[in-house]
């Protein structure tokens, strides 16, 4: 079992751009606290082998996915879950005046820096480089 504190400051940069906090992992998933401050674009990715669900916190943006039956553009606003599947190209950014934030589940647990390959997006990302933790 595993109970941790919200913590103070990120932990590093996901593959994408966004700012990390560390929440909980296991031997079944991770679970992570993002943040994308306002005007950033992150840079789209595809994941080899994890899925995602996310459920946004605060703030507003978009995120684009593409996979096998299409593509679509979804807004990112307080109360709205989308899901990520394994293999699923994605983008997303910040486009309102308040820090996009958002919690992230990752199944299987995430591996590394190495799960995400970087493709091109929609969007001309400009989100600092950076992914500290292994």
């Amino acid at each position: 079992m595993q109970t941790r504190p919200f913590p103070p400051v990120p932990h590093g940069r996901s593959p994408a751009g966004a700012e990390v906090r560390l929440l909980v992992d296991g031997m079944t998933g991770g679970m992570i606290h993002s943040t994308v401050p306002p005007g950033q674009v992150n840079r789209a990715t595809i994941h080899a082998t994890v899925s995602e669900f996310w459920f946004v916190l605060s703030g507003e943006g978009q995120i684009w996915r593409r996979d096998d039956t299409g593509e679509q553009t979804t807004a990112l606003t307080r109360g709205v879950s989308i899901d990520i599947p394994v293999g699923t190209a994605f983008q997303y950014r910040c486009n309102g005046a308040a820090p996009l934030e958002f919690i992230c589940i990752s199944m299987p647990p995430w591996p590394g820096s190495h799960e995400a390959t970087i493709i091109a997006g929609p969007w001309e990302p400009n989100a600092p480089e950076g992914w500290p933790p292994a």
